[in-house]
């Protein structure tokens, strides 16, 4: 939500080079993998209720969920920035490394610290409270990045290279009120107001990628031209 939709920094495989449409693809179908993480997390969270009431449960939610939140951010400035080289934290920066530096020491390594201290303080607070915080805040991101930008609902969809971009383009002049944007290539569209059941048409028609608001990878509406 903030890297890809607020601040739209990077995309996942920026470093690689490629087309916008293999950009597009690739950062949606990432988001989609991350409703199904957070998904599976929560329902783990549902099914351990039951031991959130004995003493110390409440660090131990809270110091686990700061270790996820920071180990993933550690192992995504590690392998993704540097070993991988997939994307770096601002592509756009002329000395990248500081900020990937910056952002491993407030994101992973800082909340990694705060996580095992509280895995290490004993306590007898229940668990109830951190549970409801962190489910509250994984579902709260969800929304937030499958809410419409200013100015109404958008589908992203990109084509595969096999399909015509005339073809492409009364593809998505079809998908809903108006075509807002498209690349010079005509791989990748903007459509303002879809109507229902446009992703999945696109998508069998040809689309490699098709998602915005209330999908999944519905940041994407938000990302400029």
């Amino acid at each position: 939500v903030l890297l890809h939709q607020i601040l739209q920094w990077h995309h996942l495989l920026g470093a690689l080079g490629g087309d916008l449409r293999f950009q597009v693809a690739a950062d949606g179908w990432f988001h989609a993998a991350m409703y199904a993480v957070a998904l599976f997390g929560l329902w783990r969270l549902w099914r351990a209720r039951a031991a959130l009431a004995w003493p110390g449960a409440g660090a131990a939610v809270a110091g686990w969920g700061f270790v996820g939140f920071g180990l993933w951010h550690a192992v995504d400035a590690v392998g993704s920035h540097w070993l991988l080289g997939i994307h770096r934290i601002r592509t756009d920066a002329a000395s990248p490394l500081p900020w990937d530096l910056g952002w491993l020491a407030v994101f992973g390594l800082l909340p990694l610290a705060l996580g095992a201290a509280l895995l290490r303080r004993p306590g007898a607070s229940p668990g109830g409270p951190a549970a409801a915080a962190l489910a509250l805040a994984a579902a709260g991101m969800g929304a937030w990045a499958a809410a419409p930008p200013p100015g109404g609902a958008a589908l992203t969809v990109a084509f595969a290279p096999s399909v015509p971009a005339a073809r492409a383009h009364a593809l998505a002049a079809g998908a809903g009120a108006a075509v807002v944007w498209s690349d010079a290539a005509g791989g990748v569209h903007v459509v303002a107001d879809p109507v229902p059941g446009a992703a999945a048409r696109l998508l069998w028609a040809g689309a490699i990628y098709a998602g915005g608001t209330g999908l999944p990878g519905g940041c994407l509406a938000w990302r400029e031209g």
